[in-house]
């Protein structure tokens, strides 16, 4: 999460409008969608992880690190298509049997799986989750969940530097110099994280109540240069995905 947030703020594409790459990233996915082939999905994630890589300026190496946990589920709930798992009579009693069409139909899951994947990894690594609230709040979303969003948000950040804390001084006293002690340690962060919770959450809810809790978060908008060239060169390339996506391979 932390070299996502990291990327979203240094790449090349930082300056440029959220709405752009906003639909670029909507391209690919329907492009995913319907694709007709294996072949043709492996070719559009290709495309989109270059994009990302030599547009973007995302090093390969980080870039496999932040895909490595949804390809891992990916080729789970492929083997789990591809596979299904039968009964006999005689030992080990449990077998597993496939098919042409399970295989089939298992291959262009995960390749239409891949392809959205390499598109919202593009948007997570370009685009900081401010700017996507930011441009939810303009195209009319409602406030209320866009103030959550951002309240999470913030929050998630808070609590993963508590957690580095409280680990970092269990570790400091050997707290986890053996499992039993490991599973201590464990049990003790996560109360503390627990009491965390409960105090911030009230304090903000305090907060919010000092202020008279009137009407929706405020917040400063950044400026982008070239808007109307940006969505023009997205919709382009996204209509190259597109029209790639619906030729038969």
């Amino acid at each position: 999460m932390m070299l996502i947030e990291q990327f979203s703020y240094a790449n090349r594409w930082r300056r440029v409008h959220p709405a752009a790459k906003s639909v670029f990233t909507l391209c690919g996915m329907i492009a995913g969608f319907l694709t007709r082939s294996p072949t043709t999905a492996l070719i559009l994630a290709l495309l989109l992880v270059t994009v990302t890589w030599l547009g973007a300026g995302i090093p390969l190496k980080s870039y496999l690190r932040v895909s490595a946990a949804p390809l891992l589920f990916l080729l789970v709930s492929g083997t789990t298509l591809a596979v299904s798992v039968g009964w006999q009579n005689e030992f080990p009693w449990i077998c597993l049997n496939s098919n042409r069409e399970q295989l089939l139909a298992a291959s262009h899951v995960a390749g239409r799986s891949l392809v959205c994947l390499a598109a919202m990894l593009f948007l997570a690594l370009t685009t900081p989750l401010n700017d996507l609230i930011a441009l939810l709040r303009r195209i009319g979303f409602p406030a209320v969940l866009t103030d959550l969003m951002t309240l999470c948000y913030r929050t998630l950040f808070v609590f993963v530097e508590a957690t580095h804390d409280i680990t970092t001084a269990q570790a400091s006293r050997l707290g986890y110099a053996t499992p039993r002690l490991a599973l201590r340690s464990l049990g003790t962060m996560v109360a503390a994280l627990t009491v965390q919770i409960w105090q911030r959450s009230q304090a903000l809810q305090y907060a919010a109540l000092s202020r008279a809790n009137d009407g929706p978060l405020c917040f400063l908008t950044p400026s982008y240069p070239a808007v109307a060239g940006s969505l023009f060169v997205s919709l382009l390339a996204g209509g190259a995905l597109i029209t790639l996506a619906m030729v038969p391979l």
